[in-house]
């Protein structure tokens, strides 16, 4: 990996930023813990139930995880269900790594699991 002095490619910091932007909310890291820890969909009345908020909220705190690809969404006839998206969750470390200056193993990219968003 290039490690030069100068500061990330613009591209690589908004689409970084919008990551740690996801996370600043204690509500949105549980969620996402709890669909890595349980690591099968749920439903937003599970995942209501299971961090104690109302389900409008969760309801807005995924669809900021949805954007930017931690979690996605999965239809069955009227119901929703999400998960984590692997893909993403595990090069988040390395994004951090990237961000301070740290050699990463990999570059990291948030694809869409299973080409879906």
């Amino acid at each position: 990996m290039n490690m030069e002095k100068g500061p990330l490619e613009r591209s690589a910091a908004t689409e970084y930023a919008a990551w740690f932007k996801a996370l600043a909310d204690p509500t949105r890291v549980q969620i996402v813990s709890l669909l890595a820890r349980q690591g099968r969909p749920m439903s937003v009345g599970e995942i209501v139930d299971a961090v104690h908020v109302g389900q409008s909220t969760v309801s807005a705190h995924l669809k900021v995880l949805s954007e930017v690809r931690f979690v996605l969404v999965d239809q069955h006839g009227t119901s929703r269900f999400y998960r984590i998206n692997a893909a993403c969750v595990g090069c988040f470390p390395t994004a951090a790594d990237v961000v301070m200056g740290r050699p990463a193993p990999i570059t990291p990219t948030c694809p869409p699991e299973g080409g879906d968003r």
